[in-house]
């Protein structure tokens, strides 16, 4: 936890095996009160539509309680799999985590701007 906020870090692949516990660590987060979630792509190498799934699944529930979820240093592969279904469109996608930081003190709420 950095400033209020929770950083997650997936590792390696995040897909139809992975993803119930990266989903299981969003909704710890989110019981604990933590509306303000980062999520670290930098160690993720790979990611299916399970993956992807998880972050659509906790993003209406976290902006409705004034939380967001920021992604930040995903490579290239992953960053393209993320452009090719919109995501840039609906999240804040940032080089690093300091810039999710920086995104959340400017603008907490991406769908509030």
């Amino acid at each position: 936890m950095q400033d209020g906020l929770t950083i997650l870090s997936p590792a390696g692949f995040l897909d139809a095996h992975t993803a119930p516990e990266f989903e299981t660590a969003v909704e710890q987060e989110i019981e604990a009160g933590h509306r303000k979630l980062i999520v670290d792509c930098q160690g993720l190498t790979y990611i299916s539509s399970a993956g992807l799934g998880v972050f659509m699944s906790f993003l209406e529930e976290l902006r409705e309680s004034g939380g967001d979820i920021k992604i930040c240093g995903p490579s290239p592969k992953v960053l393209q799999v993320f452009e090719i279904l919109g995501f840039p469109a609906i999240f804040d996608m940032l080089p690093d985590v300091a810039a999710a930081v920086k995104r959340y003190a400017e603008c907490p709420v991406k769908g509030g701007e």
